[in-house]
């Protein structure tokens, strides 16, 4: 284990400058879609990036304590910041895509209590790919557990997963029972495709079949990202405004805010905050490997084991549905159900006080406080 700082160069920041003032920009087309990105936000965004004090926000970025460990055939990168108290509950903070590490920062900077570790994917900004392995569900749960034990040394600890890690959340979890104390969750468990056919409770029939509907217009970067990976990384990784009105579409479309306008993602995201995601990619050149989970397996719902820890959901109002029967099934020991009043897709991100409040009371239910 090594200590990491970020450090982007003055070449990297002015060539950025020169491709953000050259952006050819297009108009809206006629009759588009309302939700999503608009050309007249788009354009706000690219002038705010062009004039984006980064030496600013990397040196915010830098006051949390970041390592680089060898963990396989990984490098990852992850932030460690220890509480006072030895004796502190530990609590791994995981991202999906398209936001990083940087996105979980706030929620995990009100938790000074806690030792807190939010890694970077394999694949993403900071961490190398896996060289050998495909970046699959078990393969990620594998990763983390190793990193919090026998990296970082916690015998027991906390875990919280969404997006793209909400399923390596519950596996870790169900896998690795004698090293979880407990498990926080906000994108709850989804049954497999072939285990949805048999449900019988209409209301669970009904959440996924609208699900299913929407999933043709609304999944549509998935399935580019999972069967043309190649041809958009390229675009994005050429062009700075195609690569912030790719990941900006998505905070937009799934965070807790008003459909058609969507300057109002910064309600919950700020704009320095989507600019530093956008940032982190770019200078990583990291767009391409953070699709492999789409093409290699890791975003793929399949058969988990049954959760046996403690367990605190909080289904965010992305899948304000979901069936508490089916979280019941599956997370046995369920101490907390709640259905959060504010926060979409990007809970931790978007609401970080009222999840920092909540993962404070479940650890001291767990009396881990």
């Amino acid at each position: 284990m090594r200590p990491f700082q970020i450090d982007v160069s003055a070449s990297v920041l002015e060539d950025l400058r020169d491709r953000l003032a050259r952006s050819r920009l297009l108009p809206d087309s006629p009759r588009r879609p309302a939700s999503g990105m608009s050309a007249e936000y788009l354009r706000q965004l690219v002038a705010s990036w062009h004039d984006f004090d980064w030496p600013a926000r990397e040196a915010w970025l830098n006051t949390h304590p970041q390592y680089l460990a060898d963990v396989g055939d990984t490098t990852l990168h992850f932030v460690h910041r220890r509480a006072s108290r030895g004796d502190a509950p530990a609590l791994l903070i995981m991202h999906g895509w398209p936001h990083l590490f940087s996105l979980q920062l706030d929620y995990a900077d009100l938790l000074p209590d806690f030792h807190v570790v939010v890694p970077t994917l394999p694949g993403f900004a900071f961490s190398t790919p896996y060289a050998e392995h495909p970046i699959t569900e078990v393969r990620l749960a594998q990763t983390m557990n190793t990193l919090m034990t026998d990296v970082l040394g916690y015998e027991r600890y906390l875990t919280y997963g969404e997006d793209v890690s909400a399923n390596v959340n519950d596996l870790i979890a169900g896998t690795y029972p004698d090293r979880v104390a407990g498990v926080v969750v906000t994108h709850a468990h989804f049954p497999s495709r072939d285990e949805r056919t048999s449900l019988t409770d209409p209301a669970e029939r009904r959440f996924f079949e609208g699900l299913d509907a929407a999933h043709g217009s609304d999944g549509a970067y998935g399935h580019v990202q999972a069967t043309r990976p190649d041809t958009l990384a390229t675009a994005l990784n050429d062009s700075p405004a195609g690569l912030l009105a790719w990941l900006t579409e998505k905070l937009v479309e799934w965070s807790d805010t008003p459909e058609g306008d969507p300057a109002a993602v910064e309600q919950r995201i700020s704009r320095d905050r989507i600019l530093t995601e956008a940032m982190i990619y770019w200078v990583t050149q990291s767009i391409g490997t953070s699709f492999r989970p789409y093409y290699e397996g890791a975003d793929q719902p399949g058969p988990m084991p049954p959760v046996e820890v403690p367990a605190a959901v909080f289904i965010q109002r992305h899948e304000g549905a979901y069936p508490e029967s089916i979280a019941r099934r599956f997370y046995r020991d369920l101490r907390v159900f709640e259905r959060l009043e504010v926060g979409g897709h990007f809970a931790v991100a978007e609401v970080p006080h009222a999840l920092a409040e909540r993962t404070r009371a479940f650890a001291r239910e767990l009396r881990l406080l």
